[in-house]
């Protein structure tokens, strides 16, 4: 999908896609052929944006007003990145998230990444159970053992000494 407005989604709007972005001049012309009145920058959760806004008075008085927003009382806006060759690599890439190559791709990075997860939530991946003792290693060197080599078994270490030998003492925290 080129953008992820509800326009987009519904595909019975104008997307972005709709709009054309004069960079040259920094305004945008809507599908109505009206031009936009501001071009500034914005911020959204810390990422850098242009947002640009057309006028009240013409997107109320506008007879396709619905396809375009569902805004009750103000007008359109596009939030873009803030370059053009952003834009372009953005638009390049969400049209290329439609092609049954690119799907095939993702497909096999969701399962590797619900397989990460799994784990995190089954066994606790990040997690240690002695916070600042020198156990802390260990602990996480097996569970990483455990996903490259799943056959080992992870509570070897945890088995009794053999009979007629001592333990090893615990070495103490440092202070």
């Amino acid at each position: 999908m080129p953008d992820h407005s509800h326009q987009a989604k519904s595909e019975a709007g104008f997307d972005k896609a709709a709009f054309t972005i004069d960079w040259d001049h920094r305004r945008a012309t809507c599908p109505q052929g009206n031009l936009s009145r501001e071009w500034r920058p914005l911020r959204i959760s810390g990422h850098d944006y242009i947002q640009i806004t057309f006028d009240k008075a013409t997107c109320l008085a506008c007879p396709v007003r619905p396809q375009c927003t569902d805004a009750v009382s103000g007008p359109r806006s596009l939030a873009l990145l803030p370059t053009r060759e952003l834009h372009k690599i953005q638009q390049h890439n969400r049209l290329d998230q439609r092609t049954e190559q690119w799907q095939r791709r993702y497909a096999i990075r969701a399962g590797i990444e619900a397989t990460l997860s799994q784990n995190v939530r089954a066994c606790g991946l990040r997690r240690t159970r002695y916070r600042g003792c020198q156990d802390a290693r260990p602990a996480r060197t097996d569970r990483a053992g455990l996903q490259r080599h799943p056959h080992r078994r992870l509570d070897r270490r945890r088995d009794p000494p053999p009979a007629g030998t001592q333990p090893l003492p615990r070495p103490l925290p440092p202070d």
